[in-house]
């Protein structure tokens, strides 16, 4: 009698019907890395930017936007003498630098923007009843002149201090704020040096005094050029 299970072979056991074999799902073969991802991995290595900055240089709002876009490599801010900014340049990234500099085929210039000059006072001189001063204002005052000055500012009629110049514009505002003399800087050096017992007024026409990026053509890479990028005013996306 014939079984309702099906037909089978000599070992009574089911029949293969197909010659084909179960097929085991394909391992598929490991991708490789695209080349840009690899070089935007090691472009974003961790590392440092060296920032140079003379007395007064203001870059901190140029900091706040660097760490957003270049939060991988981390900006050092290293205070130079204005008196040594063109030799620092060789230890340095990139320099905020004061002009006048000497200036060669080797290096990059970028002016940024110029600075008002301004006459320190003591809180008790004459010379604060005034909001604004011209040169003539200054005649028969004590015109102080620090070894660090970078205006060369002269005066007409002015009298000559007494004693040796001072050795920075820090100590040149001490001696103001004693009530001897007057001193004239750029603004930001005055602000930076702010005191209580002195104050200060532009000084209408006096010199005015601009602040440079500068760095070693030899030196140019794709993080010094970033950093063109933010004090241009360049976003994050446009191109050079």
């Amino acid at each position: 009698m014939a079984n309702g299970g099906g037909s089978r072979g000599r070992t009574g056991g089911p029949r293969r019907t197909g010659g084909a074999k179960p097929s085991t799902p394909a391992r598929g073969r490991p991708k490789a890395p695209k080349r840009d991802q690899s070089e935007r991995r090691q472009r974003e290595e961790p590392r440092d930017f060296v920032l140079g900055a003379i007395p007064g240089a203001t870059p901190g709002k140029w900091i706040g936007l660097w760490r957003e876009r270049m939060p991988h490599v981390t900006l050092v801010l290293r205070e130079i003498a204005v008196a040594d900014q063109r030799a620092s340049l060789t230890d340095l990234d990139a320099a905020l630098v004061r002009l006048p500099m000497e200036v060669d085929d080797d290096l990059h210039v970028i002016p940024l923007y110029e600075e008002q000059a301004v006459v320190v006072m003591s809180t008790d001189s004459d010379l604060t009843a005034a909001d604004e001063l011209d040169r003539a204002d200054l005649a028969g005052e004590v015109v102080i002149v620090p070894r660090d000055d970078v205006l060369g500012t002269e005066i007409p009629d002015a009298v000559a201090p007494a004693f040796a110049p001072p050795a920075d514009t820090a100590e040149a505002i001490a001696t103001v704020a004693a009530g001897v003399g007057v001193v004239i800087v750029p603004m930001s050096l005055a602000r930076a040096h702010q005191r209580r017992d002195v104050e200060y007024r532009v000084l209408r026409d006096g010199p005015g005094s601009t602040v440079a990026l500068s760095w070693l053509r030899e030196r140019t890479t794709p993080d010094v050029e970033a950093f063109v990028g933010v004090v241009r005013g360049r976003t994050a996306r446009s191109s050079r």
